[in-house]
């Protein structure tokens, strides 16, 4: 395998991942398991109810963070960084 299919291989599987973790926290933790987190309360509200309403968009905001940031390291990796511009 060349380095640039190493490459798309890589970054797809970054991709997947981050999707993985978007869907069970966005349909898993809003719908299917809201029943379930709705037992425990964060701040006098049930958490099925939080991750719906907040809680997914802190995760969201992780996610872009952790992919920026693993997205430049296989970047650097692979040698197709972007140049810092002056």
């Amino acid at each position: 395998m060349n380095k640039a299919e190493e490459y798309w291989r890589t970054n797809l599987r970054l991709v997947v991942g981050c999707l993985i973790v978007w869907f069970i926290v966005s349909f898993g933790a809003g719908i299917l398991f809201h029943d379930v987190l709705d037992n425990i309360r964060i701040g006098g509200y049930k958490l099925g109810f939080w991750f719906a309403q907040q809680g997914s968009m802190y995760i969201f905001i992780a996610l872009i963070f952790f992919y920026s940031i693993r997205m430049n390291k296989i970047d650097r990796k692979f040698g197709v960084e972007e140049e810092e511009g002056d």
